[in-house]
């Protein structure tokens, strides 16, 4: 005899069922304060877009919080070249290559108890995951890598996050390059810091020597050549405040796949 669904289910599906029910009944303004009053407003919820953007992440958190991007074998991944390779970003950045990235360090501050900062190598010293993922990139290319790392997770777990913690921020060397995501997404399982790809290091024109592999959100969500995280409680202090660099040049925060 099968168990029956635990009661954190079927409070999910019972405001999930109150999102499309208000949403076509009363309007959508109501189910948009629904969604506001179990904390599922993203910071880009102003503006013409933002009541859809409201729906959609608090939707996608409801059903999908611990769902899983889907996995591929060996034999599916892509051959080379993989789309979307780019130069090293500054001088900066290849000050720390020709060093070997010896010197490359991924900073973490905000709500934490022990703030910290990793080398490369410390950050391989942790047992490592691979996952064979798709990244998709909302301009319509696509490719299958094996990506290699230590989960998002393990790390934010060295420093401590604090209770009160909802988002991550994380910061890339490249100018003016930034996103965010929630604790769900960011404590999820295949929430990477990857500093692999296909069995080797990873390229640096696909974001080596470390790069940030979030496989449930489409390309920009997964950020390049990553050296800081600031965990937080907000976003109105970062930029616009809309979450990311990305929103505030239009694209959604939550881009959920």
């Amino acid at each position: 005899m099968s168990n029956p669904l635990p009661r954190k289910f079927s409070r999910r599906t019972l405001i999930t069922t109150g999102l499309a029910a208000t949403a076509g009944v009363a309007g959508l303004g109501v189910a948009a304060r629904l969604a506001q009053k179990y904390g599922l407003i993203p910071p880009d919820h102003s503006g013409i877009y933002g009541l859809g953007e409201t729906l959609t992440y608090a939707s996608q958190r409801l059903l999908t919080r611990h769902s899983l991007a889907r996995e591929f074998s060996r034999s599916q991944i892509s051959e080379r070249p993989f789309p979307n390779e780019i130069e090293p970003p500054t001088d900066e950045f290849k000050r720390l290559q020709a060093g070997g990235f010896a010197d490359w360090r991924l900073s973490i501050s905000g709500l934490v108890a022990r703030p910290a900062s990793f080398s490369i190598d410390q950050l391989k010293s942790y047992p490592s995951r691979s996952q064979i993922t798709m990244i998709q990139c909302e301009e319509g290319w696509s490719y299958i890598a094996e990506w290699i790392g230590v989960p998002l997770s393990q790390v934010l777990q060295a420093v401590d996050v604090l209770p009160r913690a909802r988002y991550v921020v994380y910061f890339s060397i490249e100018p003016d390059t930034w996103e965010s995501i929630d604790m769900a997404d960011a404590l999820h399982p295949q929430t990477f810091l990857t500093y692999g790809m296909n069995g080797s290091e990873l390229p640096v024109g696909h974001g080596g020597p470390l790069r940030l592999r979030v496989p449930r959100q489409v390309g920009y969500k997964n950020v390049k050549f990553i050296t800081h995280l600031t965990v937080t409680d907000s976003l109105k202090g970062f930029g616009k405040g809309l979450g990311s660099a990305s929103a505030e040049a239009g694209y959604a925060w939550y881009a959920g796949i």
